[in-house]
């Protein structure tokens, strides 16, 4: 009778240690522009349920992420480092290399010495699932089921149709739908909807306990995919752009499904929402908008590195918040990590911060004095407001973001001295680098380069943006 009681009293005290876990569910879109969402000042995207998320919890004017392309910017988030530390920093995979690089395809992929989010949430008790793009890796051991997660729906590369492809069988498995391991599946309507039942459902299996999910979109990435519904929403659009409108709409739709299950359930006081972008939008592509921002995916100005960043955790964070530090997706593992019960002090050789104290007002210090980005021989430096640029072809330039958003007014020749201390730093930086496992080609380079160009001026960008308006 005694230990009935006791096993009683054991079992009521974990069930209230699990409750007192926030569940966290990071919402994750691709390839989205800066500027295209309502609370991010568009008046032409349709996202109610994202604008009602940033007036409920905080919303960072600075937010970056680790790479201004989609796999490495994803390592750097799902391990909590610059991805470069470990030899992941210069290009997505699987994709191209150099003619004498020993790696094929399904041989690049996050290392497997890396711990993941999923992985130290694991430690404290959590249940994960992803769902969507991944992009760490096709091979079966680097699939998320061995890197922590529990449950999987999507596909292992990096883009893909969102409709049900009817003959799958010559495909390559990295673009297959995937249920698990290994038991492809393809979705029974549009992609974006998917996930997010996905998602649902997950949640209604597992309310009683902690979970994280990852919930990564593969919207809005190209290929231009909008169901004629949602394309019927903004008639006075045309071509990509109207697509894209479409597929954002999308977006706020799977996003706010997945937050009223949560209200429903009772489990939005103590759930960490973050909504976030994984680089800049890549206008040439997809017709997005990184406005007022200089810039697009794949290059180093603020368009590309800057993206949309939430997040709410009503039980801790006051609503409607600005934050305008700058922060990093690198800091959500340690953000969740110590939310969900843990040390930070106990993560390994993380550069991301625990946001909770910086967001919440108890520590009024930035997060971030220094923040590095890198892709071959360019790089990038910001030290608090100041911002060095190095190319590989070019002088180096020099901005104070805080004066100077659009990156119009190079001060590299008024300060000299600075330029010279900041590329000190950059170099003692990228002394505790690995050297890259895989190398570009160099016709990238130049590439990346001019795509910086073509979108350097507002001015410019407007212009460009005439062609993705006809039909």
């Amino acid at each position: 009778m005694k230990k009935s009681i006791l096993f009683i009293c054991m079992a009521m005290a974990m069930a209230s240690c699990a409750q007192k876990k926030p569940n966290i569910i990071f919402l994750f879109s691709d390839d989205a522009g800066y500027a295209d969402f309502g609370f991010q000042g568009s008046d032409v995207m349709i996202t109610p349920n994202l604008d009602k998320l940033s007036k409920e919890g905080v919303k960072f004017t600075q937010g970056y992420v680790t790479d201004a392309t989609c796999g490495p910017s994803r390592a750097g988030l799902i391990t909590g480092k610059y991805q470069q530390k470990f030899g992941y920093g210069e290009i997505n995979v699987p994709g191209y290399m150099s003619e004498n690089s020993k790696f094929l395809g399904d041989d690049m992929g996050l290392p497997l010495d890396q711990k993941t989010i999923a992985d130290y949430l694991k430690e404290l008790g959590y249940t994960s699932a992803a769902y969507g793009k991944w992009h760490l890796g096709n091979a079966d051991r680097f699939h998320p089921l061995k890197r922590g997660f529990d449950e999987f729906y999507g596909f292992r590369g990096g883009a893909r149709s969102f409709f049900p492809i009817k003959n799958f069988k010559g495909i390559h498995h990295d673009n297959k739908m995937e249920r698990n391991f290994g038991h492809f599946e393809e979705p029974k309507g549009y992609a974006t909807d998917v996930f997010a039942d996905e998602a649902i459902s997950f949640i209604e299996r597992n309310k009683d306990k902690p979970f994280f999910i990852y919930l990564a979109f593969n919207a809005v990435h190209t290929p231009m995919e909008a169901t004629p519904e949602d394309m019927a929403k903004f008639p006075n659009l045309k071509g990509k752009r109207q697509q894209v409108a479409a597929m954002t709409l999308a977006l706020d739709r799977a996003s706010g499904k997945v937050l009223d299950k949560l209200k429903e359930l009772g489990l939005d006081d103590n759930t960490i929402i973050v909504f976030s972008n994984d680089n800049g939008g890549p206008t040439d592509k997809n017709a997005s908008l990184n406005l007022p921002l200089s810039g697009t995916k794949s290059n180093h100005l603020e368009g590309g590195l800057r993206v949309p960043f939430l997040i709410k955790w009503p039980k801790k964070l006051k609503s409607n918040q600005v934050y305008n530090y700058p922060v990093s997706t690198f800091d959500l593992l340690p953000t969740f990590y110590a939310a969900g019960g843990g040390d930070v002090a106990d993560l390994d050789a993380v550069d991301g911060v625990d946001l909770m104290p910086f967001i919440s007002g108890s520590d009024s210090a930035r997060p971030h004095e220094d923040l590095f980005w890198k892709k071959e021989t360019r790089a990038v430096y910001r030290h608090n407001d100041w911002k060095l640029i190095r190319f590989a072809d070019r002088p180096a330039e020099l901005y104070d973001v805080s004066k100077d958003l659009t990156e119009q007014r190079d001060l590299a020749s008024a300060e000299p001295e600075r330029l010279k201390s900041m590329f000190k730093k950059l170099f003692e930086w990228e002394l505790t680098l690995e050297r890259p496992m895989w190398m570009l080609k160099q016709t990238f380079e130049k590439y990346d380069i001019d795509r910086m160009d073509r979108y350097r001026t507002p001015e410019l960008v407007k212009e460009e943006m005439k062609k993705y308006n006809k039909n």
